[in-house]
């Protein structure tokens, strides 16, 4: 069996293998010394989120753990309405609706509902500018695909890469690292 595949992993795999790969090895180090500026806003906008503070209403399950056998896959969500059925993923700034961030909801969906909630709704919201966006429940085509992007992420094989440059491992702690 392979390992589980971390949901908060997804985005990242689809936007740099290699950058999620050499964070990897990076995690038991000060975080200060690899997150970027973008990571590090990320992280206390959910701080709401991990300490249950988003609302008190009970219609809310708030950084709630989950997993799916199916998929092996496992995290945790920002919110769930039970009221609405709907999952919401929370993002300090969207600028466009990546794969990844698709994917990602999809992770938490899929999980969702192998665990017996019902999932109707599914919103990816923008904190800085207030703004939420539909996201559509998987189709049997994106599902073949967010099942392509697991399977990546399970054969990523780092010795097969050569000459990698790319603008996020430039920038980070990871540049300086050759190939």
């Amino acid at each position: 069996m392979e390992p589980y595949i971390q949901i908060s992993k997804i985005n990242d795999f689809l936007f740099c293998p290699v950058s999620l790969y050499l964070h990897s090895m990076y995690e038991g180090f000060n975080s200060k010394t690899f997150h970027q500026t973008s990571q590090v806003a990320g992280k206390i906008n959910h701080q709401s989120i991990e300490a249950g503070k988003y609302s008190t209403a009970s219609r809310y399950l708030q950084c709630f753990n989950i997993y799916s056998e199916k998929y092996n896959i496992m995290g945790k969500i920002d919110i769930y309405d039970k009221q609405e059925y709907a999952l919401i993923e929370r993002k300090t700034r969207i600028k466009e609706i990546y794969n990844g961030y698709k994917y990602q909801l999809y992770a938490q969906y899929f999980c969702l509902v192998e665990m017996g909630y019902k999932v109707e709704k599914l919103f990816l919201h923008s904190l800085e500018d207030n703004k939420r966006y539909k996201i559509y429940i998987p189709n049997k085509n994106e599902i073949k695909k967010f099942e392509k992007v697991l399977s990546d992420i399970n054969s990523f094989d780092i010795s097969k890469v050569k000459n990698h440059k790319c603008l996020k491992c430039e920038l980070s702690v990871y540049g300086v690292l050759s190939w």
